[in-house]
């Protein structure tokens, strides 16, 4: 869900400018299955469950064609196969620094923001074994960032590049990654409206908004389904970006929760779990039991009203512990 420049970036705020600019890109074309096998990698030194793990035999959907204003037809990206994500030499995990941060920052206003207890469990299911630990939350006055207000929403926004700046600093010892997230929206520079979200690859860290992914923010009502449509949508963003930290671009072989997106109908379209690529390019990183992992998102999407995403598991499951 951003571009690379230098930091990560997200490019929600300029479609317009983009599409209209020099930009000159070759439409992207869905690729097929030999292309989906390829990107996956050889399985054949890996026992049969594995080998299943990350095979697909129809459960898994090609990454679509992009419509008008999506990600893939702002953004030409070439994708990352699994070989590729090996040669890159990812910077992962190690003895020391294996435990994953998340760092609320400001406000959380009850009924408007996701559950932060929620969703730290979620994304230590997501990111299984490594542990997963919640900060304390850092006050508005705390947050050493310049502050202004958006002229098209009238709302209070951070600039992102100050508090990126100010986390340098603040990754715990053990850390290997940190996810700073807030409520109050967010700014590069001045002449952009808003990014979602901004990240460094090397300071392994990262700020966040969930501002405007509640309903309210447009004007909208909330009602019965929105406390799962907000969890729903921050623990699909948490997890994406965690995702960038182990190395991990974004995916053009499947639709997979590492796909980019350009807006939130976009980002809402996209899967909670992720594809056979970019999962074999987590387990290389982290080294999770696939059933284990399952398992531990199972009982969380049960348990929330994501009948689907458990539906879909609990087949899968079935389909890895047949596997001969």
């Amino acid at each position: 869900m951003f571009a690379w420049d230098g930091t990560m970036k997200f490019r929600a705020l300029i479609p317009l400018l983009v599409a209209l600019g020099s930009f000159a890109f070759a439409a992207f074309e869905s690729p097929n299955k030999e292309a989906r096998t390829a990107a996956v990698g050889s399985l054949v030194s890996l026992d049969p469950k594995l080998r299943r793990v990350f095979s697909d035999t129809g459960e898994f959907q090609a990454k679509k064609e992009p419509a008008f204003n999506d990600w893939l037809t702002l953004h030409q990206e070439d994708g990352q196969t699994f070989n590729q994500y090996i040669s890159s030499r990812p910077n992962l995990p190690n003895g020391r620094r294996r435990k994953l941060y998340i760092l609320p920052i400001g406000n959380f206003e009850k009924g408007i923001a996701p559950d932060l207890d929620l969703l730290r469990e979620y994304t230590a299911a997501y990111y299984h074994p490594l542990e997963v630990g919640m900060l304390p939350v850092i006050g508005d006055k705390e947050v050493p960032a310049t502050e202004r207000i958006n002229r098209i929403s009238a709302k209070k926004q951070w600039k992102s590049t100050d508090i990126l700046d100010w986390l340098k600093a603040k990754l715990p010892a053990d850390g290997y990654a940190m996810i700073a997230v807030t409520m109050t929206d967010l700014y590069p520079e001045e002449a952009w409206n808003f990014v979602f979200g901004q990240a460094s690859l090397r300071e392994r860290t990262g700020v966040f908004s969930f501002a405007r992914y509640h309903p309210s923010w447009d004007g909208g009502e909330a009602d019965e389904g929105t406390r799962n449509l907000v969890l729903r949508r921050a623990a699909k963003i948490l997890t994406h970006e965690m995702g960038h930290m182990f190395g991990i671009r974004h995916c053009v072989h499947y639709e997979c929760n590492m796909n980019g997106a350009n807006h939130l109908e976009e980002a809402d379209s996209t899967p909670m779990e992720l594809c056979p690529v970019c999962l074999r390019k987590l387990y290389h990183a982290v080294r999770f039991d696939p059933l284990e992992r399952y398992g531990l998102l199972d009982r969380f999407h049960a348990k929330h009203g994501m009948e689907a995403e458990s539906k879909w598991i609990k087949e899968r499951v079935a389909a890895i512990e047949a596997a001969k």
